[in-house]
C-alpha cells in the first residue's frame, strides 16, 4: 500500500479578495501615527525617569558616605570628616559645592579646620551623576567617635526641573540621615543657595 501527501491546492493567501500580498501605505501610515503618539507620550515620562534616578544614586551615595564615616569614627576612635571637594585631596572652600563631589577621610592630625593631608586616609570619594546644583548648609560633616556631638545639617540634591522635584538629605545631631522631599521643619526646600 502506497501512501502519498496530496497537496490541496484549492487554498491560497493569494486567492483572498484585492489579491494584497504586503500593507498598503494607508495601514503603514496608520501604524506610524500610533507609534509616534506612544513615543511622544512616553519620552517625558522616561525623561523624568532618567532625572530621578540619577538623583537617587547621588542621594544613596551621600547616605552611603554618612553611614561610611559614622561607622569609622566609631570603630576608629577618631573623627571621620565627609566634605565637598573637587580634586580629593582638600576639602572645598565657601566657592566649592557638593556637586563637585564628596569625599570622607579619616583625621588622623585633627587640623581645625579639618583638611585631609598625607597622613589621612581617603575613605570613600563620589562624583554626582546629576546635573543640578547639589546645596548644603554646612561645608564639611564631622563624624566623631560615641558619645561626642557630630555635625548637623541639610543637603539638597536639585536638577533641571527645580525645587518642586528637589529631595533633601537631612542628618541629625547623632549622624543619623533621612531622605525628604521637605527641609527641616517642613519648610520647602530651594535649589541654587
Amino acid at each position: 500500500m502506497e501512501s502519498r501527501l496530496v497537496e490541496d491546492r484549492s487554498w491560497n493567501a493569494c486567492t483572498f479578495p484585492g489579491n494584497t500580498s504586503g500593507i498598503s501605505l494607508w495601514e503603514l501610515l496608520w501604524v506610524m501615527a500610533i507609534a509616534g503618539s506612544v513615543v511622544a507620550w512616553g519620552a517625558p515620562a522616561f525623561n523624568d525617569f532618567l532625572l530621578d534616578a540619577r538623583r537617587t544614586t547621588d542621594i544613596n551615595a551621600f547616605i552611603l558616605a554618612i553611614q561610611l564615616a559614622r561607622s569609622e569614627a566609631a570603630k576608629r576612635g577618631r573623627a571621620v570628616i565627609l566634605c565637598k571637594t573637587d580634586d580629593r585631596r582638600r576639602c572645598g572652600n565657601n566657592q566649592t559645592r557638593f556637586d563637585a563631589g564628596w569625599m570622607v577621610f579619616v583625621d588622623v592630625d585633627e587640623r581645625a579646620p579639618p583638611r585631609r593631608s598625607e597622613f589621612d586616609e581617603l575613605l570613600y570619594f563620589h562624583e554626582p551623576r546629576s546635573t543640578g546644583p547639589i546645596g548644603a548648609n554646612r561645608r564639611l560633616f564631622a563624624f566623631r567617635p560615641f558619645g561626642w556631638r557630630s555635625t548637623n545639617g541639610t543637603i539638597t540634591f536639585c536638577d533641571r526641573r527645580g525645587s518642586s522635584r528637589a529631595r533633601a538629605v537631612i542628618v541629625s545631631y547623632t549622624g543619623r540621615p533621612r531622605v525628604s522631599d521637605t527641609g527641616p521643619g517642613g519648610r520647602e526646600l530651594r535649589c541654587g543657595d
